[in-house]
């Protein structure tokens, strides 16, 4: 069966980096694009990045323009989320997601608190 596990997640300081990753089984990979979302509580589960793929094509909400970085590595079935320059405002839990023909797959969620 599909799954999606996100790991990389924690408590990092303002200003700091985390690298969030997203292992994935159980469907070809490689045709894929793939997202990482994250919901902040009390909010709505908003898009953070997604990539095609083949890696060539990214997009990035204009919160986190210039700070994240998606990517992903084909041969171990992993998207990765660089996350640089964090803010508070960060603080959230990420997912990640895919999309396949009949069906939208989430992971469980990783914890990235941004506190000093």
């Amino acid at each position: 069966q599909v799954q999606l596990v996100e790991s990389g997640g924690g408590l990092v300081q303002p200003g700091g980096s985390r690298r969030l990753s997203c292992a994935a089984s159980g469907f070809t990979f490689s045709i894929y694009p793939m997202s990482w979302y994250r919901q902040a509580p009390g909010k709505e589960r908003e898009l953070v990045a997604s990539i095609s793929s083949a890696g060539s094509r990214t997009n990035y909400a204009n919160s986190v323009k210039g700070r994240f970085t998606i990517s992903r590595d084909n041969d171990k079935s992993t998207v990765y989320l660089q996350m640089n320059s964090l803010k508070p405002e960060d603080t959230a839990v990420y997912y990640c997601k895919v999309d396949l023909s009949r069906n939208t797959y989430w992971g469980r969620g990783t914890q990235v608190t941004v506190s000093s």
